[in-house]
């Protein structure tokens, strides 16, 4: 234990550091630096605030213990010994609590999401699945009380996806859906099956942080653009102007194409929008990759290629490969019910970083 509260004694340094910087007027003159140390000050104030707690809960129970060793009064040691077991408790609670406040903060948790859901291996089937996939998470982020907006979609002639992207935000929306990463997997009988056979086929979500302007710089030199005609459907012409919009990101090679917009300034900022979100996300993921390379990640690399969990619609069944959490009730999942998965995938990924950080 003696190793956490050094890393609590630091983080209450860096506190106290910090309430200085927020203070200088040079920090508040920059704008951009002054909120990036605001923010970092704002999420270490509930991890000193239950440390400075713990430190006076310690020297209470140092105190009481010291008084019964000299009191005699017997109400006075009753009454002091009911202080102590209460104080006993709380410090019990509060090293749990700060062990938990410990574990590295993910800096994406609070963002907004760009989701990028597309049909992968099983044809019309895989994009049917998309759009079932697309509408779980919209009637989520219903009862999350968050915001959807579709932002590029292309569809199928079943009525399905190939893919879509869309916008989630409001309260804490990447630390909610960021294990969403990865390819689902469906097993049920297709519409079009005469037979009557199960099928398999598997669609892919990729959940990116929204980047703002601090988090990824990009060079105006290292973007090509490109404009033309938007087309819906086998080819045909939507507008005579060129209002579509492809963007290139050089140095990377990522690709965003937009035409949902009916301006080319309204899908110049969409695309924008997009690409900053996938840069941002490509440069994190080299750096997960280096950093799971060096300790084992139980929860998942967060590649779109892994298959992270299984829809079995015959027995409505739910199955996240992951951490091992099979539920039967496949039908209310896909009615947005999703918060029983995602708790679990959040307090596995705790007790993994817990156990790292006891190991440190």
């Amino acid at each position: 234990m003696e190793e956490i509260f050094d890393k609590l004694q630091a983080v209450a340094d860096r506190y106290d550091e910090l309430n200085e910087l927020v203070s200088d007027p040079e920090v508040i003159a920059d704008s951009q630096r002054f909120m990036k140390l605001s923010k970092e000050e704002g999420s270490l104030r509930e991890t000193v605030e239950k440390y400075n707690e713990y430190k006076e809960v310690t020297q209470t129970i140092k105190d009481d213990t010291e008084m019964l060793r000299e009191e005699s009064d017997p109400d006075l040691v009753e009454m002091t010994k009911e202080e102590l077991n209460e104080a006993k408790e709380r410090q019990a609670q509060l090293q749990d609590e700060l062990e938990v406040l410990l574990i590295p903060k993910d800096p994406n948790d609070d963002k907004n999401i760009i989701m990028e859901i597309r049909g992968a291996a099983g044809g019309d089937e895989a994009s049917l699945f998309a759009a079932d996939l697309y509408n779980m998470y919209v009637r989520y982020a219903e009862k999350q009380g968050w915001n959807v907006e579709v932002v590029d979609r292309n569809e199928t002639e079943v009525g399905g996806f190939k893919e879509i992207a869309l916008i989630i935000t409001g309260d804490q929306v990447y630390s909610k859906l960021k294990f969403e990463n990865g390819a689902h997997r469906v097993q049920r009988i297709p519409a079009t099956e005469s037979a009557g056979r199960v099928h398999t086929s598997t669609a892919t979500v990729g959940v990116m942080p929204e980047a703002e302007d601090v988090d990824v710089d990009l060079d105006p030199k290292d973007i090509r653009v490109d404009v033309y005609r938007s087309s819906g459907a086998g080819g045909q012409h939507i507008n005579k102007t060129s209002s579509a919009v492809r963007m290139t990101h050089l140095p990377t090679g990522i690709v965003v194409a937009m035409q949902d917009e009916r301006s080319q300034q309204q899908n110049r900022a969409k695309a924008m929008q997009i690409l900053k979100a996938r840069v941002y996300d490509y440069y994190q993921q080299q750096e997960q990759s280096e950093y799971d390379a060096q300790r084992k990640n139980a929860i998942g690399t967060g590649d779109r290629s892994e298959r992270i969990r299984t829809y079995n619609y015959p027995q409505n069944r739910v199955t996240d490969h992951r951490i091992g959490l099979t539920l039967n009730k496949l039908d209310k999942i896909m009615a947005g019910d999703l918060e029983e998965i995602i708790e679990s995938l959040i307090i596995a990924d705790q007790a993994q970083k817990l156990e790292q950080l006891r190991n440190e």
